[in-house]
């Protein structure tokens, strides 16, 4: 079927009710939750520590299990199958990243290791490029997992993803541990990823910080108590 550039296409990815429960508790993490993220959008998402984001970030990223809804990718539900495939486009880096022992380069060829990765090869320029635009050296390949700050392993992970090229970056707190002067590179970095691809892209953000939350997102989401809530977000104008 022929398609004009007038017809709709499918959100990137679709969550339909989606529900996660702490069952022994008997709480709910994320009640029933609607979200789309299309080609295109930056979506920044915020609320009080312990609100859900992550929770709702591992869910989308189909990394626990559901308790409730779907996860449609391009239209299409998201089958156990497909799963794998999913999370190497639509990718999850979390805020305390777990790294290999061995070196920053050791970590970056690791995943081409893996059979969804069959096929593409390692881009050691590409890949010092990228440490670069955040601030750090052709030495910092070199160096060993196990001697890196919090703020150096999450540019690590940052870089493992962005070499892949993914179509989707589920970002939870990304500059955490990072001063003020590297967080902003890491901006840079991610918004050069997505401003130069070939195909469109997308991310949502987790943040605890408005003036950054502004800089990275052109779409506003707040988290309360598992509930996802973007009406009022828009209305406090944290975003245009």
């Amino acid at each position: 079927m022929a398609f004009s550039p007038d017809t709709p296409r499918a959100p990137l990815v679709e969550a339909r009710q989606l529900a996660r429960r702490d069952a022994q508790r008997g709480q709910t993490l994320l009640a029933p939750t609607d979200f789309t993220l299309s080609a295109g959008e930056r979506a920044v998402l915020t609320g009080p520590s312990g609100s859900g984001k992550s929770v709702f970030l591992r869910a989308l990223a189909l990394l626990d299990p559901l308790d409730g809804g779907e996860v449609r990718w391009h239209g299409e539900a998201v089958a156990r199958a497909r799963i794998v495939q999913y999370r190497r486009h639509i990718a999850y880096l979390r805020q305390r990243p777990a790294l290999l022992d061995g070196s920053v380069e050791d970590n970056l060829r690791y995943p081409y290791t893996l059979a969804v990765y069959r096929g593409e090869r390692f881009d050691a320029g590409r890949a010092r490029t990228l440490f670069a635009a955040a601030g750090r050296g052709d030495d910092f390949f070199a160096r060993a997992a196990s001697e890196l700050s919090g703020g150096e392993a999450q540019i690590v992970a940052l870089v493992r993803v962005l070499q892949l090229d993914p179509e989707a970056l589920l970002l939870d707190e990304p500059t955490a541990s990072l001063d003020p002067e590297s967080a902003r590179a890491v901006e840079s970095l991610v918004g050069d990823w997505f401003a130069r691809a070939s195909t469109a892209r997308a991310t949502v953000w987790v943040s605890h910080d408005p003036a950054q939350a502004a800089r990275v997102g052109n779409r506003h989401l707040t988290m309360r108590a598992g509930v996802l809530d973007e009406t009022a977000a828009a209305s406090a104008g944290a975003v245009s």
